[in-house]
């Protein structure tokens, strides 16, 4: 794909358009590191954009900005991250409490969340005036912008957690095989609703990254990241049906994607023509990950 891309446009692999990409993957990696932990569950999650949307509003109205006054700074960021870890930790509560599959519940949480963001949206956008937080998206180090390193901190506290805590070690044995985790006394329904709670803390983390770059709160900001997170990880190898993958696998997906976008819109590639190459890339990269297990077991649900 590289080699492809270098020849249709030279500046596709100069050292710019490198750096252009790190910069452009960073939201997306973000994102992505929280719904593997859903997916590691065998679960599934819906609920990013609308988490994404209310997360936005959130702290683009509490650091300072063009409407209420308020100033909080780095307090409006951790605001804005727990918010997102409530929203994870209500879908995985309703799932878990009321045993309602995983799409049904954060499809609703998606629908409260979008809600939650247009009443503090309200009809007029706030303008962030917040240096540090534009920063984020101005500011460089070492070439790369700011989002991009804080992303890649984000990667690694994603990998710790999964690695060195329960609630990643527990999201693998739950998605590999939940009756027998049970059995062998993993309170299931806990580190269930734990990682959901994780994942939506990502979220919001991903939406104050997400409104440094737009430079205002938007109803939008999550606009198309709930698909491409999801294709994102199924290309880098972490399966929908739970148990395999992991933040690592994950972020291979992401660069995968990421270059591709990339290459596409150098090569004069619709949007909507991009739309169905990603398509096309989850659908054989889905059919190619899970054949063992078609295979084996003749059935397809």
């Amino acid at each position: 794909m590289i080699l492809v891309f270098s020849v249709l446009d030279a500046q596709f692999r100069s050292l710019d358009n490198l750096v252009a990409v790190v910069d452009a993957a960073a939201v997306l990696a973000v994102v992505t590191v929280g719904l593997t932990f859903v997916l590691l569950l065998g679960a599934i999650d819906l609920s990013v954009e609308g988490v994404i949307g209310a997360c936005a509003l959130t702290v683009a109205l509490l650091v300072a900005n063009s409407r209420t006054g308020l100033d909080l700074g780095v307090l409006g960021v951790v605001v804005a991250v727990a918010l997102g870890a409530a929203f994870g930790l209500a879908s995985g509560l309703l799932s878990t409490r009321l045993r309602i599959p995983s799409f049904l519940t954060t499809l609703g949480v998606y629908a409260i969340g979008l809600g939650v963001a247009t009443i503090l949206f309200a009809g007029e956008r706030p303008i962030v005036e917040d240096a540090w937080l534009s920063g984020w998206a101005s500011s460089k180090f070492l070439g790369f912008a700011v989002a991009s390193w804080v992303a890649a901190g984000a990667v690694l506290a994603g990998w710790l957690t999964q690695r060195y805590t329960r609630v990643g070690r527990y999201a693998y044995a739950i998605g590999g095989a939940e009756d027998i985790a049970r059995l062998s006394g993993v309170p299931v329904a806990r580190y269930k609703a734990a990682a959901f709670a994780v994942a939506g803390a990502f979220y919001g983390l991903g939406a104050v990254m997400a409104t440094s770059q737009l430079g205002s709160g938007v109803v939008t900001a999550g606009s198309g990241l709930n698909f491409s997170a999801i294709a994102a990880a199924v290309i880098g190898g972490t399966l929908l049906v739970g148990g395999r993958g992991g933040v690592l696998q994950s972020m291979i997906g992401v660069f995968v994607l990421t270059v591709l976008q990339n290459g596409l819109i150098l090569a004069g590639v619709s949007p909507y023509a991009q739309q169905a190459v990603q398509g096309v890339i989850v659908v054989a990269a889905v059919a190619a990950a899970t054949w063992p297990v078609r295979h084996r077991l003749g059935v397809v649900k």
